[in-house]
């Protein structure tokens, strides 16, 4: 019998300082991280500031689009394309109720893996208003990613949200809003790894700051990130019933493309 005195009971409330919840504060120091630190190597590598200022609308709208429409599309899409209110649901946050009124949610569901896809056409758009190179723009805001992943999945750890299996390691989390079983934080799995992540592309980024340019950053950060979220994803609750049925879930098999795409761009050779 498992001695469930020995793991980690986690309840946090999920407001910070009674103020905001802590997945929206999580999801804005990210952004900010990311803000700072794609302004400070603009600033090195001699790009003048005006050019950078838009970046972070673009990166915003297209992060919040793609996570959004990704998760009603990867995993929910019996549910938000079966009717045109569901499909109102999926882009404004709102419920609707079944008396005919309506509440507001909040974005109840969001997909790294759509929002990796909004960010790349995000920056494809900047891209042609500011004629930068993209190779430099998609290098320069890989370099960042990692550290606002870290944070978004420590969002989704104050949620008690995309738990882990069951599991008897001593480090396991009995997640009080979702049952009484320890199990894998793989949310806390994953804040760890970006975060190293972060610091190896960073100092890889002090060490070939001429690669900047050449899809190197760019293919080590979707390589890296979506290599260890496959492997991670072992340890995770399936999030949807029809995964069940797969023979990976979808995190997993959304994960394989980013990895090819990503091995490809390091591969490539620097043309700008």
């Amino acid at each position: 019998m498992m001695n469930l005195i020995s793991y980690i009971y986690w309840d946090p409330n999920l407001m910070a300082f009674g103020l905001v919840r802590w997945y929206s504060l999580c999801w804005l120091i990210g952004l900010l991280l990311a803000y700072l630190i794609v302004k400070n190597l603009y600033k090195q590598q001699g790009i003048k500031a005006e050019l950078f200022e838009p970046l972070f609308l673009y990166c915003f709208v297209g992060i919040l689009a793609g996570a959004r429409l990704g998760h009603c599309l990867f995993y929910q899409p019996d549910y938000y394309l079966s009717s045109l209110k569901h499909v109102t649901e999926m882009i404004i946050p709102i419920h609707f109720l079944p008396d005919g009124g309506w509440k507001f949610t909040g974005y109840e569901g969001l997909a790294s893996h759509g929002g990796t896809l909004g960010l790349i056409l995000a920056l494809w758009f900047y891209v042609r208003s500011t004629k930068l190179s993209l190779w430099t723009v998609l290098d320069n805001v890989a370099i960042a990613t990692p550290a606002t992943a870290c944070f978004i999945r420590l969002g989704n750890l104050m949620n008690s949200e995309i738990i882990g299996k069951v599991s008897d390691v001593p480090w396991a989390f009995i997640f009080a809003r979702v049952d009484s079983m320890p199990r894998h934080p793989g949310q806390l799995y994953e804040a760890i790894v970006y975060a190293l992540l972060f610091f190896i592309g960073y100092a890889l980024y002090r060490k070939y700051p001429s690669k900047v340019g050449s899809g190197f950053f760019f293919g080590f950060c979707l390589t890296a990130i979506f290599t260890s979220r496959f492997f991670i994803e072992y340890t995770k609750e399936i999030q949807e019933a029809f995964e069940a049925s797969l023979p990976l879930d979808m995190g997993q098999l959304l994960s394989i493309p980013f990895i090819i795409i990503g091995i490809a761009c390091m591969l490539r050779r620097k043309t700008v």
